[in-house]
């Protein structure tokens, strides 16, 4: 049966009344003391969706609204300028690259519905906000930071596996292909977040949690927190209609001081230790194969750090050159590459992305066409914002690669002389 005729049956809606032709925006009813709460469940890719709120809200029956958007997106949504303050220098300095990469490739995506169906994703949130600003109601922000969920969804998943679903998103995001009906009609049922992940995740039990148990159970309690911040008393709520049953029920159920709550579900689990030991370990195997290349002979140990320098800074320079960089950084490329590989601290897209955003300074123009061009494969080489990322990416791959290969190089090389 499908999902639209479950929910309408929950609420007791008579099943001849079902249609295509007329969509149903399912909605909970929920009081908590004096507070009164409706969720409404919404498509985030139907115009049915924006029309039900701008509908709800023209009531006057609400004191105050709440959105399924967490800060960082809220700005996004209201000011598309807003990636023009973007810090790159602190983006590639915090190695905070992939998450904007991430985050741009979700842009990308809701760029090609938009071209394709002429659906602008979050239309019923526009509404919403656009709404309450007119009738001057507050208006709170429920969902959690994206940055925030997808830390926690790495956290979650093996190395490889982490790696794997960055590759498949990204290069899912930049294909030329058309959107397919059923990546819209999944779309109707949750967000371009989620769509995402499910699309390219094998196995979708370790994903469950961070990207729809946990963000359910943050909105329930953002709610209470917010409408007692504010003495808010009757509230609109528009969630996608994926949260609509699980907010509903943290909601009903939960008793605990929504304060801890957010606090627990907004903490960054630690890394795994094992791949950074793994690192130094490697480190100290190669260094340990430099000294005794040199004990062997002086030429004998020259020749292993010149091979190791050839081979990750060439590899690291290729990065660069298949990422456009400008000459200047593919050089940095290769300078910087034999010798980052060797602190697993410092990589060596830090080195170039730097030297790429010195020599190539961005413009107001490529601020504002950001999001337009990334959603192209070679709108990522045309822009300088995006180019950097290109360059910080491939030539880390590069030297990553680089290390493997030159580290086999040396053991072959110190077997031999064996």
């Amino acid at each position: 049966m499908p999902p639209f005729v479950l929910l309408s049956l929950e609420q007791g809606i008579p099943i001849d009344r079902i249609s295509m032709a007329e969509p149903i925006e399912p909605r909970r009813e929920i009081v908590l003391d004096d507070l009164h709460l409706t969720i409404l469940g919404t498509a985030h890719v139907s115009r049915a969706s924006a029309d039900e709120v701008g509908k709800l809200i023209q009531t006057g029956d609400f004191d105050a609204i709440a959105v399924e958007l967490c800060r960082s997106r809220f700005n996004a949504l209201m000011d598309p300028k807003s990636l023009s303050q973007m810090d790159l220098f602190s983006v590639i300095r915090q190695n905070r690259v992939y998450m904007v990469v991430a985050n741009l490739a979700l842009s990308a995506y809701q760029q090609r519905l938009a071209d394709q169906f002429g659906i602008e994703p979050g239309s019923e949130q526009r509404m919403a906000l656009r709404l309450a600003k007119e009738r001057d109601l507050p208006v709170m922000l429920i969902d959690r930071e994206i940055g925030i969920t997808l830390k926690r969804i790495s956290a979650s998943l093996g190395w490889w596996k982490r790696y794997s679903l960055f590759a498949g998103l990204v290069g899912a995001m930049l294909t030329s292909e058309e959107v397919t009906e059923e990546e819209v009609e999944r779309l109707k049922d949750g967000d371009v977040l989620e769509t995402t992940f499910a699309e390219f995740a094998a196995d979708r039990r370790d994903l469950y949690e961070p990207l729809i148990e946990e963000r359910d159970r943050y909105m329930a309690a953002k709610l209470r927190r917010e409408a007692a911040r504010t003495g808010a008393r009757r509230v609109l709520a528009v969630v996608g209609v994926g949260h609509l049953k699980g907010v509903g029920r943290y909601l009903e159920a939960e008793r605990s001081d929504p304060a801890a709550v957010l606090e627990r579900l907004e903490e960054i689990p630690p890394s795994s230790r094992w791949p950074q030991a793994l690192a130094w370990g490697l480190l100290i195997l190669i260094l340990a194969g430099f000294a005794y290349g040199f004990v062997i002979g002086p030429s004998f140990g020259l020749e292993l750090l010149t091979s190791w320098a050839l081979i990750t800074g060439g590899l690291s320079a290729l990065g660069t050159l298949l990422a456009a960089g400008h000459p200047l950084t593919i050089v940095s490329a290769f300078l910087a590459a034999p010798l980052t590989t060797l602190n697993p601290t410092l990589g060596a897209g830090m080195v170039t992305g730097a030297v790429e955003l010195y020599l190539r300074k961005p413009s107001v123009g490529d601020f504002s066409r950001l999001r337009a061009d990334v959603a192209t494969w070679s709108g990522w080489w045309r822009n300088r914002i995006s180019r950097v990322f290109l360059v910080f990416l491939l030539s880390t791959l590069g030297a990553a690669i680089g290390t493997y290969v030159a580290g086999f190089h040396v053991v072959g090389q110190l077997l031999n002389s064996a």
